[in-house]
């Protein structure tokens, strides 16, 4: 899996090439989604083993494709993307943070990590393109209720690896992340180890309420860095579930805060 691809400086690189690789690109994901739900899952379904079986499948090849589609977009010219401790994604029981700055970074997680359970919000439940992956692969709705709290705590305490964002949405340009405490709630109930990911995407794209269309004058450079591993036993040793909770949810947040500030200045530094 190559996991890195070179990195583009030139402030106008192809705008109108990449703005119709762009638009393919798309295509090619709700053509992707159907063909899954109408076709592969089906022929699937057909192979031997229990519901487990068919699940981790499901989940592979979502991962495998999902893999595919990132390379497609860097060959097209649409990004470029490097990835630092990939290895260190994917035990039992380990629950991946991560902020959330564009509509792709749960794609690229998932696309990481071969067998990764994940958090999904719940309109991807309807969508004609995404609701046969989702369900077939059963990814967890992110529908606020105590039984999506349940369903994350029951997967990671099964030894599945778990993608969450703590933000729920994606973050606002400009905006530093803002974490719900759900995320920290379950950690402390069910996750072994805790890795955040930290993702940093230059010029922003793909950004909330912002069309697929309105691509940036340059080539978008993602980056994803994986953070060292953090205990919740460390902090559900420090008092009741709800105390746990904030304190772990406050330890997120800021270590956030401080890795991105970190990056940020860095990029501003002059080239030597």
């Amino acid at each position: 899996m190559e996991l890195a691809t070179p990195r583009m400086s030139k402030p106008r690189d192809a705008y109108y090439w990449r703005l119709l690789a762009t638009a393919i690109s798309f295509a090619l994901f709700g053509l992707g989604g159907l063909c899954l739900r109408l076709l592969i899952f089906p022929l699937l379904a057909c192979l031997p083993g229990d519901a487990q079986h068919q699940r981790e499948r499901a989940r592979r090849t979502i991962s495998r494709l999902f893999w595919l589609f990132i390379r497609f977009m860097a060959r097209s010219g649409v990004l470029t993307y490097e990835v630092e401790g990939a290895d260190r994604l994917g035990r039992p029981g380990q629950m991946i943070i991560a902020n959330h700055p564009s509509l792709i970074d749960v794609v690229f997680l998932i696309g990481l990590v071969r067998n990764a359970n994940c958090v999904v919000k719940q309109s991807l439940w309807q969508n004609p393109f995404t609701r046969g992956p989702v369900r077939t692969a059963e990814y967890i709705s992110n529908d606020g209720s105590m039984d999506m709290l349940d369903a994350a705590v029951g997967a990671l305490k099964g030894g599945q690896t778990l993608i969450i964002f703590p933000e729920g949405t994606r973050t606002a340009p400009g905006t530093t992340p803002s974490f719900h405490r759900g995320a920290a709630a379950i950690a402390l109930r069910g996750a072994r180890i805790i890795t955040p990911v930290v993702i940093e995407v230059s010029p922003t794209t793909l950004t909330k309420a912002e069309p697929w269309y309105r691509i940036p004058l340059r080539r978008v450079h993602f980056s994803f860095r994986v953070g060292a591993d953090i205990d919740p036993q460390t902090f559900a040793s420090q008092g009741p579930a709800p105390q746990a909770s904030r304190k772990l949810n406050d330890f997120l947040h800021h270590y956030f805060i401080k890795e991105l500030a970190t990056d940020e200045r860095s990029n501003k530094r002059p080239a030597p």
